[in-house]
């Protein structure tokens, strides 16, 4: 790409205001191609749908500080004023990525940018192909941390109604006489990840709650295998399991036995021969006959996606994964008894040492780096947001700056770059990664070489970004698939 440079403004302030308006002016277009079309608008990566004027400022920002050139509202407002006037069918298109191949190709042939963008997405323009033949039931098996971050997910991508539409929450019942309206609760208020964006109302005498205009029914049960979820109108649901209570094939098949039910993924690292998919890594091995599939752990999505970049560019030895991780519910608040070794130690006053699987799990992921890796935790005194730190051995020497230029290009440019997110800030901690759709995020500031020794350091929101993993192979389970724009190069 070749370097662009907008010259510094006179008058900052005026400058805000005019690029303020034309984000505020993006806002409608993007909703009504996302409702009206099923056409989702990306800046390099990071949706614009739903997103106020200053998050799409700062999307328009981040790509000025990592890609070194010039992207701004200027360049990407009149892609989508064309966009908007389209007879377009359902795709993703990356405004941002079109705006700066206009000004690296298209401007140099004399194109102006509505013809060049009439030429990008020409096989687009009266396309009727859908992303998927039917709306797809999808039932989450418990509700608790991942299961209602899943539901938000669900809730914000429902648009018209046509990919996946989230019918139904399974849990045990409560002791407490307002069970629904305390389950409701917790997915309107959430202390790491603040509130619902929307409208959540409790329906008693249907025993639902409407979240956006999307009924949600609560059923109670006590076992996979007793509902019949065709009485809900439920049919061939996808049913993510969040317990973790059930984690090999047997198990797990119990869900295939209630009416209503075509395929499972378990949001934890499956057991015996159950595929184990990190997206982005490893998804081609799903099969459309495959009905129970694992999403792995989130710390194995956050490491795999960077460890496949540095062996498929300089190969792996052998390595050391250690994780800081965010205390999760399976650990005590105050000293108790626990079946594992330390975890009963007060989660909120203390670094626990524990074990972690994810370093031998990465070999179910990636083959070809399985005995290569050792792993160990310690578990902080935070709610969200870990670390993991990959002390790798390299078979070739290299430098600080080889290794973060070639992540921040697969941030940007590869196919992880839904996985891998990059920062070079010197200011970051933990807190800034709250709400993280990436799988990780590079730390460019953390790198450490010596010779054919490199220590990576790699943020993740370990409850939303993995859950967003976990949608995505979500998405590829139902069949759904949508035309990106721009086509790789």
């Amino acid at each position: 790409m070749n370097e662009r440079k907008r010259p510094r403004p006179d008058d900052y302030f005026k400058d805000w205001k005019e690029r303020e308006a034309l984000a505020e002016g993006m806002i409608p277009l993007v909703g009504r191609l996302s409702r009206e079309k099923n056409v989702k608008c990306y800046i390099y990566g990071k949706s614009l749908v739903n997103r106020s004027v200053y998050e799409i400022m700062k999307d328009h920002r981040f790509v000025r500080q990592v890609e070194g050139n010039e992207l701004s509202e200027f360049e990407t407002f009149p892609v989508l004023t064309k966009l908007s006037v389209m007879d377009l069918g359902p795709a993703h298109i990356d405004v941002g990525r079109l705006a700066v191949r206009y000004f690296d190709k298209g401007a140099g042939q004399g194109l102006s940018i509505e013809e060049y963008v009439d030429q990008e997405l020409a096989d687009l323009v009266g396309s009727t192909a859908q992303p998927v033949d039917k709306p797809q039931d999808v039932v989450l098996y418990g509700f608790g941390r991942i299961g209602r971050l899943m539901a938000r997910i669900l809730i914000d991508k429902t648009d018209g109604g046509d990919c996946l539409r989230l019918r139904a929450v399974v849990v045990r019942k409560g002791k407490a006489p307002d069970d629904l309206v305390k389950r409701a609760s917790l997915l309107r208020r959430d202390s790491v990840h603040g509130a619902f964006e929307g409208t959540i109302r409790v329906d008693e005498e249907r025993q639902s709650f409407v979240a956006n205009g999307n009924e949600v029914r609560v059923i109670y049960a006590d076992s996979p295998d007793t509902i019949d979820y065709t009485q809900y109108g439920i049919n061939d649901a996808i049913v993510i399991d969040n317990t973790g209570v059930w984690r090999d094939e047997a198990g797990l098949s119990l869900h295939l036995k209630s009416k209503g039910v075509s395929k499972v993924i378990l949001t934890a690292p499956g057991k015996g021969d159950l595929k184990n998919v990190v997206h982005g890594c490893n998804h081609d091995v799903i099969e459309s006959s495959d009905r129970i599939i694992s999403a792995a752990s989130c710390t194995t999505n956050a490491i795999a996606p960077p460890l496949k970049s540095m062996d498929d560019k300089f190969g792996i030895v052998a390595g050391h994964v250690e994780t800081v991780h965010a205390y999760t519910n399976d650990q005590n608040l105050i000293d108790n008894y626990h079946k594992s070794s330390r975890r009963g130690r007060s989660a909120a006053l203390n670094m626990v040492l524990t074990e972690t699987g994810a370093a031998s799990a990465v070999g179910k992921v990636l083959p070809q780096l399985a005995g290569k890796l050792t792993g160990n935790a310690i578990r902080v005194p935070i709610p969200n947001v870990s670390m993991a730190i990959l002390n790798l051995t390299l078979k070739k020497s290299t430098s600080v700056e080889e290794v973060n230029e070639f992540m921040r290009y697969q941030s940007l440019h590869s196919s992880l770059r839904k996985q891998i997110d990059f920062s070079r800030s010197p200011e970051v901690v933990s807190s800034d990664f709250v709400g993280s759709r990436a799988a990780c995020v590079f730390d460019a500031q953390a790198t450490i070489v010596n010779g054919n020794q490199v220590v990576l350091y790699l943020w993740y929101d370990n409850e939303f970004g993995y859950s967003c993993q976990v949608h995505r192979i979500l998405e590829q389970m139902a069949g759904i698939h949508f035309s990106v724009y721009p086509k790789e190069a």
